[in-house]
């Protein structure tokens, strides 16, 4: 929109067909930061078929990656890398392996686990193996290491925002490595409560991008709460890499919830045993009186059905 602006532009142009997710991020975000753009979007306009798209290119000499023998759509950037189209737009069928570029057949992958440590700041990935780097670097290496080991493929029926199921094939080893990372970290430095509304958080957010809706105040609200949630997602994750899987080895943080000495069932244990007691007798304190109020109210058989299964008798 800022080169729109510096070049006294008065549309802005895409490339989506009126079919896909993309078109909605790019009209809606164009039209939020300035209402009074016009939108130009010739493959939704013409509605030209995937043949036509390339037989098009070819005549008006555009060069691109696209062939009738392997017509995928493909959109790719550090963060990922999405395969549709073509054999792919049966879902009974198994992925040919020429969608896949940046993963090896997990198969095909070493038959050893190979071992990243990954260092986090406020929930940031900021190192690999006790090395500081910067993330677009951070994100190219685990590119690489976790594409080596088959992880990151992705096989999904995706709901889009205009109503349609599509199958997607995702590759994003840097991705689902980090993602696995950061939960085993958020595991170990937040509560349980804390955990749970993250959660919730993180689908609002996640369902916030994918439908376009970046430049909203909804936004602002939630990145306000994500940034605050993570002041103490800080520390270090051992992940092992093997066969397509990326499982955590090893967490460790200065915001580490975990205390052996709580946890322990050897010597050592400081735990009040005892304590529990009481903390059942409270937590349980509803349950029991709602019980008593039942069992007086109505029959038995109602109170605890469970415990009294209607007869089933053979036709």
């Amino acid at each position: 929109m800022d080169t729109a602006h510096q070049n006294h532009a008065g549309s802005v142009a895409h490339g989506c067909t009126g079919k896909g997710n993309d078109q909605v991020r790019f009209d809606v975000a164009i039209k939020t930061l300035d209402p009074d753009l016009s939108i130009i979007a010739p493959a939704r306009e013409w509605g030209m078929t995937r043949e036509q798209e390339i037989d098009y290119a070819a005549e008006h000499g555009i060069k691109i990656d696209v062939t009738k023998k392997s017509p995928y759509s493909t959109d790719e950037n550090i963060w990922g890398r999405s395969i549709e189209c073509g054999a792919l737009e049966d879902p009974w069928a198994e992925p040919p392996l020429d969608a896949y570029a940046w993963t090896v057949n997990p198969a095909d992958a070493p038959d050893e686990p190979e071992y990243v440590e990954i260092d986090f700041e406020r929930g940031v990935p900021v190192g690999l193996d006790g090395e500081p780097m910067a993330g677009a670097d951070l994100i190219k290496q685990l590119n690489e290491l976790a594409g080596r080991h088959g992880v990151g493929r992705i096989d999904h029926i995706e709901n889009r925002v205009v109503g349609i199921k599509s199958r997607e094939i995702y590759e994003a080893p840097a991705a689902v490595l980090l993602h696995a990372a950061h939960a085993a970290l958020e595991g170990m430095t937040m509560t349980r409560p804390g955990l749970r509304f993250k959660q919730l958080v993180s689908t609002h957010y996640a369902d916030m991008i994918y439908d376009g809706l970046w430049f909203s105040k909804f936004h602002q609200d939630l990145a306000a709460y994500v940034l605050s949630s993570q002041m103490v997602v800080s520390g270090s994750v051992k992940m092992r890499l093997f066969k397509g899987q990326a499982v955590k080895a090893g967490v460790r943080s200065q915001f580490s919830l975990y205390n052996r000495a709580l946890a322990t069932y050897d010597k050592g244990d400081l735990f009040d045993h005892k304590a529990a007691i009481g903390f059942i007798a409270l937590h349980g304190l509803p349950t029991r009186t709602q019980a008593r109020v039942l069992r007086s109210a109505l029959p038995e058989e109602t109170v605890h059905p469970r415990l009294n299964p209607p007869e089933i008798k053979p036709k």
